[in-house]
């Protein structure tokens, strides 16, 4: 009947347009789907009561369209929403008359949506839980961040700023909090606020009995101490600057004798860590195998976290097999997850696809994993990911895997997942991530896969996932062929969100002109 495909047409068209003016997602998808619903049970009616209706919430429908500028979006919404009221007392009081199969096709259009509605609640309570692990790593990141950010300032001789950055680490009780204190003591000392720096000090002991930095602070305690009785002033300075700058000098003219003079500033327990953190970094500037050696050997010592952690930074930019299996040494004699988390860093610096892939395997703790996965992503080991792909049980874990595929742009093991993956959600994972990549192949392959595929939620995936790609005339063309009129509505309120897309208007010029 003409006028009813009129309707349909005008009906799928005036979601799409709504679906372009700042409509969420799941409120098109509900207009789409009432509409199509509404039109399905009138076609077995024959009143013109619903004719006149129709007409009218026509009209209601295209006075919203004409507001669509409007500022307030809510009230946008509303009037859309509003023209498909009409629907829904007719559909209650003529239900009775429904055609079986007409009846039939809307109770299947039902479990479709409670389907993927259960489906959209359970992916939602996996996103939230997603979000709380999320958020969590994130605060460890920004710690991480806030103390890095803290020395680099000390270094530059800013120390208001990095007193600043060490008290917000210690106010949320960062499990590197002890050594935030020391920090803070060194930069107030060099302030010559050195009653608040004993004070700092005294903090690391009484909080942390078991701190590793218990010997560096009762050493920063003594000069400190030593200052005091001198009665220096906040502007003068201890030479410690001055003496790594005239090494830094002679490592220009006579090298090989400035490493064991940087090796004898390190091993020196009366210099505090400022100027052993900076003897390391000029000694790694060094290209030798024993400046080499000397950084190594400070990568596997436990005295101090940070200069552990900085020594093992400065193994990664080395990039030589020695370093990297000194990295691995280091990896497996270390419980401590900030120098594990260091020492994926480095690897990952030097480019390390192998212990990257070990560690990915055989760590216990599950975030370090997630660290390291994520690492071979970046290096690009596509066959690694690919073979931990395969052995690894870990649903979330194996979301991440598909994540760092997707990092490494390995377009055919998405493809291989995304038609062969028996978890949904991992399935779904996988489509979606081909979508990210934005590649000719990848949107191919979706098409593909689209026009094979029999699982109507699938189905909406993949076409979200060509929307993603940007992939206009793949989803035309699978809109095209599609009978499932939900589907189909789908799709046009997909194309509808697509700019500068030729295919997708001459398409929908079609239906119009129909």
């Amino acid at each position: 009947m003409k006028s009813i495909q009129t309707v349909v047409v005008i009906a799928t068209i005036g979601a799409a347009l709504a679906g372009g003016q700042g409509l969420d997602p799941q409120t098109q998808a509900d207009i789409a789907r009432a509409q199509i619903g509404a039109i399905k049970a009138l076609e077995q009616i024959d009143s013109g009561k619903i004719q006149a209706e129709i007409a009218r919430a026509q009209a209601k429908m295209s006075e919203a369209m004409e507001q669509v500028q409007w500022p307030d979006l809510r009230l946008q919404m509303d009037r859309a929403g509003a023209s498909l009221e009409f629907a829904k007392p007719f559909l209650d009081g003529f239900q009775f008359q429904f055609h079986p199969l007409g009846d039939m096709a809307f109770a299947q259009q039902q479990d479709f949506d409670r389907a993927r509605e259960a489906q959209d609640r359970a992916r939602e309570a996996r996103d939230r839980a997603r979000e709380a692990v999320d958020r969590a790593r994130e605060a460890e990141d920004r710690n991480i961040e806030q103390y890095r950010d803290g020395i680099s300032l000390i270094d530059d001789h800013r120390y208001e700023r990095a007193i600043d950055r060490f008290d917000r680490v210690i106010e949320v009780k960062w499990s590197r909090a002890d050594g935030a204190f020391y920090w803070k003591a060194y930069a107030l000392n060099k302030l010559g606020k050195r009653d608040d720096a004993l004070a700092a000090l005294a903090e690391i002991p009484k909080q942390f009995p078991q701190s590793h930095w218990i010997n560096d602070a009762k050493a920063l305690q003594v000069e400190i101490q030593q200052a005091k009785g001198a009665g220096a002033s906040p502007e003068n300075q201890s030479d410690e600057d001055l003496k790594i700058l005239a090494i830094n000098a002679l490592m220009n003219t006579e090298p090989e004798r400035a490493v064991p003079l940087l090796e004898k500033v390190i091993n020196d327990p009366k210099n505090n860590l400022g100027i052993k953190g900076r003897a390391l970094f000029v000694l790694s500037q060094v290209r030798s195998d024993k400046a080499r050696e000397i950084v190594s050997q400070y990568a596997k010592s436990g005295s101090n976290p940070d200069l552990q952690i900085r020594a093992v930074g400065y193994l990664g930019a080395f990039r030589s097999k020695d370093s990297q299996q000194t990295l691995a040494d280091v990896y497996a004699s270390v419980s401590d997850v900030s120098v594990k988390r260091a020492v994926l860093r480095s690897m990952m610096t030097s480019r390390d696809a192998a212990h990257l892939f070990n560690a990915a395997k055989s760590e216990q703790n599950v975030d370090l994993r997630r660290e390291a996965i994520r690492d071979l992503g970046l290096v690009r080991a596509t066959n690694e990911l690919a073979q931990l792909y395969s052995t690894e049980t870990n649903a979330d874990l194996k979301e991440t895997i598909i994540e760092s595929i997707w990092l490494s742009r390995d377009v055919d093991k998405l493809i291989d997942i995304a038609k062969n993956e028996k978890d949904a959600r991992l399935r779904s994972d996988g489509i979606h991530r081909l979508g990210m990549l934005r590649d000719t192949k990848a949107a191919d392959a979706l098409a593909a896969m689209y026009a094979s595929e029999s699982d109507k939620t699938i189905k909406v995936q993949i076409m979200s996932a060509l929307w993603q790609d940007g992939a206009c005339k793949q989803l035309v063309d699978a809109i095209r062929a599609e009978k499932d009129t939900s589907l189909k509505a789908e799709g046009v309120r997909r194309l509808g969100q697509m700019k500068s897309c030729k295919e997708a208007t001459d398409y929908l010029m079609e239906i119009i002109n129909k």
